[in-house]
């Protein structure tokens, strides 16, 4: 195929993705741009005399809606693909060397896939989460081979918008597509994105991220079965309520904080594990009442009140996911600020204990309540926003109020701190 083919493919299909998510032209020409850059930058630091040919691959990421702290406990969790994504160009390679630069890194990671035990030295880094995926695929009985790659990535680092879920899945599409004749699901490579992040990468955290990342659209999650969670999907333009999401990022603890997030389902399974065993999922909020006292004893109260803050989320995101596909927006938001609230005084996940000082969450939540309050808003909503303890705010707003909200956002959190966010509705996926 002709390169001018090709680059005729590549506007059609940059058609279909971001015009199905906005009307803009603007911003398809500024997203074929950007592809371009990105193949540029691929064969100014790969080379462009290959006989095998430059895939493209995309992977969005995800605002977390509802379900707070409860996936890694079968709960029922809704979540939204973002219009902000990965972009990847790939070239196989003939060995079992995967490198991979990205835009604003002069180095690139290099993994050969010979050895695809966790090292200790690469927890945390882009070349954990290479070996990670790559040994994840082997497990579900996937085949690995080498590719060069150059990464462009929208999805802000640090911005709770799931930049390491989206990094995962978009490698798992890569093997999924180069070596593996495109037998996985969006289920089976969300797990294998969750079991790198897990097991190489060092984080704790549930299906969540990866799962609405490789699905796109609105997810309702229902995770009673971890290993086979039922996937609900459907469209919504909030834009077409009145309403847009922002994203406000607080900055926030450099420290490090995985036991933070790794209290939380400990605490939850410590209750459940007095409540009967299992999960919290699998005990009921009756229970849990009726046992209180010996629970306090045994648990402490920040883990019951977490357990409570489960019980109540859960059933709140059923609702959230029928209030959206019913398009009562109102209901919704009234729903979401009950979230907000049960994470601020249950969960207990706007501010790590370990940094007092820094209180980031609960003062752009203060901020957001004053200034709905002294504009007489009363349609709209804020919550934290994914894991807590230090990072970002999800704040509902009508679209007139957009320009001020963020303007005084960032007089506080920096510039660019308040990030406007649609929803995509495509998950992760071979562009051409």
């Amino acid at each position: 195929m002709g390169d001018r083919a090709r680059s005729s493919d590549l506007e059609n299909r940059l058609g279909e993705i971001y015009l199905d998510e906005t009307a803009d032209s603007d911003q398809l020409r500024r997203q074929t741009e950007r592809y371009r850059r990105c193949i540029s930058a691929f064969r100014e630091r790969y080379g462009a005399e290959d006989d095998s040919p430059l895939l493209i691959f995309r992977s969005p990421g995800r605002t977390e809606l509802s379900g707070n702290h409860t996936d890694h406990n079968g709960g029922y969790v809704v979540a939204a693909a973002v219009h902000l994504d990965c972009v990847a160009v790939v070239r196989a390679r003939s060995d079992t060397a995967v490198r991979l630069s990205s835009d604003g890194y002069s180095a690139a990671y290099e993994v050969r896939l010979d050895a695809l035990e966790p090292v200790a030295d690469e927890e945390g880094s882009v070349a954990a989460l290479i070996r990670g995926v790559a040994s994840a695929v082997m497990e579900w009985g996937g085949s690995c081979g080498g590719f060069d790659a150059h990464l462009n990535s929208a999805v802000p680092v640090g911005s709770g918008l799931s930049s390491s879920a989206a990094v995962e899945v978009l490698l798992a599409e890569v093997f999924n597509s180069l070596y593996n004749e495109s037998r996985f699901d969006v289920i089976t490579l969300a797990r294998i994105g969750r079991r790198a992040e897990n097991r190489h990468f060092g984080k704790p955290c549930g299906l969540m991220d990866q799962l609405a990342c490789a699905a796109g659209g609105i997810s309702g999650m229902d995770l009673a079965e971890p290993d086979s969670p039922r996937l609900y999907r459907l469209t919504t333009d909030f834009a077409r309520h009145g309403v847009a999401v922002v994203i406000v990022a607080t900055g926030g603890s450099h420290a490090d904080l995985t036991e933070e997030y790794a209290a939380v389902p400990r605490e939850m399974r410590a209750v459940a594990d007095e409540l009967g065993g299992g999960l919290l999922r699998d005990n009921s909020l009756e229970a849990l009442l009726k046992e209180l006292p010996r629970l306090r004893r045994r648990c402490g109260d920040r883990a019951v009140l977490r357990a409570l803050h489960f019980f109540d989320e859960t059933e709140r995101a059923r609702r959230q996911y029928s209030a959206l596909a019913a398009g009562a927006i109102d209901d919704y938001l009234t729903l979401v600020h009950e979230s907000g609230e049960s994470s601020w005084k249950l969960l207990q996940n706007v501010a790590a204990a370990a940094e007092p000082r820094e209180q980031g969450i609960p003062l752009a939540l203060t901020l957001t309540d004053r200034y709905l309050h002294r504009r007489g808003i009363r349609r709209a909503a804020r919550r934290v926003h994914g894991g807590g303890f230090a990072g970002t705010v999800q704040v509902y707003l009508p679209l007139d109020e957009l320009e001020e909200y963020c303007r005084e956002m960032e007089q506080v959190f920096g510039t660019g701190a308040a990030v406007v966010v649609r929803v995509s509705n495509g998950g992760v996926a071979r562009v051409i």
